[in-house]
C-alpha cells in the first residue's frame, strides 16, 4: 500500500542539498542579472519645500487699515485650500508647460491624448504635497534631474501662493474701488462747503469769529464812549453817531459791522464745523485708498515660506543593494519551491514497485 509523501521544512534540508548547484546557480544568475539592472536604472533625487499658508482675508485692504497682522497660524482650511490648489490639474499643466515636461519625459509633442495623460501621470507621480504634524505643508518632487526637482518645487510654492491671492484679489479690487469712491465723494463734499464757507465769510464779512468779536466790542465800546464825551462837550457828535451806525448795522457801510456779525455767526460756525469734519474724513479717506492700493499692488505673499526647495545631495532611489539582495531572495524561494515541486512530481511519478512503502 503506497502513502502520498509529505514535506515539511526539514525535509527541505536534503532536497536543497540534493539541488544545491542548481539553486547557487539560479541565486548567483538573479544576483548578476539584479546588479546589472540596478546599475542601468538612473539615480531619482527628491526635493522638498515647506511652508505654512496664511489666511487669505488678513491681506485684505480693510483688515491692513485697520491695523490686522498677517496670520501665520495654519488653519485646516487653509491647509486643504493650498493642498487642493497644487493637485489642481492646472497648476500641473501650467508647470508641466513651463519646464518643458513632454521632453523632459521623452513623451513626444503635446495635443495627443495619450501622451497627455502619460506626462500628467508621471507629473502626479512624482509629486506629493501633504500635511505634516506640525500644522505645515511638505511639498516633494522627486526627479531624475536633482536641479530640475528642486526648481519644480519651488515653482510650485510660488504658483499656489499666486492662486491662493487670486482667490481675493476680486474682492480686495472691489473694496479698493469703495475707498476710492469714498475719497472722491469726500474730496467733492469738502470743496463744496470750503466755497461755501468762502462765500459765507464774503457775504458777513466774518474772517475770525473770536479775534473778529473781540474787535468790534472794542471799537463798540470806545466809540460810544467818545460819542457820550461829544454829547456832553459838543465835539464831533455828527461824525461819531455815523461811525457807530457803520459798527451796528449792515446798512451803516462798514464790511465789518454787529449786525451781519451776529445773523453770520451760526451759519459760519456750522460751515467751520462741517468744513473741518469733512476734512478730517478726507484725510482718514486718502489715507486708507492709499494704504489699500499698496497693498493690492505689493502682492502680499499668502504663505510663509518655512523650507526653501533645495537641489538634493544624495539620490532617494534606487536603493541598489536592496535591489540585489531581494532579488536574490526571491530566486531562492522559487527555486526552492521549484525543485521541491520537481521532487513530489518524480515521486508520483515512480513505477509503484520502487516506491517506499
Amino acid at each position: 500500500m503506497s502513502s502520498t509523501p509529505t514535506f515539511s521544512l526539514v525535509g527541505i534540508g536534503p532536497i536543497i542539498n540534493r539541488w544545491k548547484y542548481f539553486v547557487a546557480g539560479a541565486v548567483g544568475l538573479a544576483a548578476i542579472v539584479s546588479i546589472i539592472v540596478a546599475l542601468l536604472l538612473p539615480n531619482v533625487y527628491r526635493s522638498t519645500a515647506v511652508f505654512i499658508p496664511t489666511n487669505p482675508q488678513t491681506t485684505d485692504p480693510d483688515r491692513l487699515v485697520d491695523g490686522g497682522k498677517l496670520e501665520l497660524g495654519g488653519r485646516a482650511e487653509d491647509l486643504d485650500r493650498a493642498i487642493s490648489i497644487g493637485e489642481s490639474q492646472t497648476v500641473a499643466e501650467l508647470v508641466i508647460k513651463k519646464f518643458n515636461l513632454y521632453k523632459h519625459y521623452k513623451a513626444g509633442p503635446p495635443g495627443d491624448d495619450a501622451t497627455d495623460n502619460f506626462v500628467l501621470s508621471e507629473f502626479s507621480g512624482n509629486l506629493s504635497i501633504v500635511h505634516n504634524e506640525r500644522d505645515a505643508i511638505e511639498l516633494t518632487f522627486t526627479d531624475k534631474d536633482k536641479n530640475l526637482a528642486a526648481q519644480i518645487a519651488n515653482t510650485l510654492v510660488h504658483v499656489i501662493d499666486s492662486v491662493n491671492q487670486q482667490l481675493t484679489l476680486e474682492n480686495r479690487r472691489h473694496l479698493l474701488d469703495l475707498y476710492r469712491q469714498r475719497y472722491e465723494y469726500l474730496s467733492t463734499s469738502y470743496e463744496r462747503s470750503r466755497r461755501e464757507l468762502v462765500g459765507a465769510r464774503r457775504k458777513y464779512g466774518i474772517f475770525g469769529l473770536e479775534m473778529q468779536g473781540r474787535y468790534m466790542v472794542k471799537q463798540l465800546i470806545e466809540t460810544e464812549a467818545a460819542l457820550r464825551k461829544a454829547e456832553a462837550s459838543g465835539g464831533d457828535v455828527a461824525g461819531l453817531r455815523r461811525s457807530l451806525r457803520g459798527l451796528t448795522r449792515a446798512d451803516g457801510g462798514n464790511l465789518i459791522n454787529l449786525e451781519s456779525y451776529v445773523a453770520g455767526t451760526d451759519s459760519l460756525a456750522m460751515f467751520t464745523t462741517r468744513v473741518a469734519d469733512l476734512q478730517g474724513r478726507l484725510i482718514a479717506a486718502r489715507s486708507a485708498y492709499e494704504t489699500a492700493e499698496l497693498s493690492i499692488k505689493g502682492r502680499i505673499s499668502s504663505v510663509y515660506l518655512v523650507q526653501k526647495a533645495y537641489p538634493a545631495t544624495k539620490k532617494f532611489k534606487p536603493v541598489r543593494s536592496l535591489i540585489v539582495l531581494g532579488s536574490m531572495l526571491l530566486t531562492f524561494a522559487l527555486a526552492v519551491v521549484f525543485i521541491a515541486l520537481l521532487e513530489l512530481y518524480r515521486h508520483n511519478n515512480r513505477p509503484s514497485a520502487l516506491r517506499p512503502a
